[in-house]
């Protein structure tokens, strides 16, 4: 279930920052458990009902997105072939 909610958080995230881009379900569930890991919600008995809380909350929610974000952004600069500089003519 908490896989559902951060399904929904990832899809809202996306849309409001207006970013495009597929990632795997190897790549989500990367994310997801980082996310987890990072908050301190991994292992814990109410993982659904705590992300749930934490995206609720106005601070909790500007660092998931930023969290968020920030793993998607290394994701695209680690998959760019190395000497690539974009808008580098």
């Amino acid at each position: 279930m908490s896989k559902f909610i951060f399904t929904i958080i990832l899809s809202e995230v996306l849309s409001r920052k207006g970013i495009n881009v597929s990632l795997s379900e190897s790549e989500k569930d990367q994310l997801y458990m980082e996310l987890l890991r990072y908050f301190g919600l991994a292992g814990g008995l109410n993982i659904c009902e705590s992300l749930e809380r934490a995206w609720q909350d106005p601070y909790n929610r500007s660092e998931i997105e930023r969290f968020i974000i920030s793993w998607i952004r290394r994701k695209m600069r680690k998959s760019l072939p190395s000497g690539y500089q974009p808008g580098v003519i």
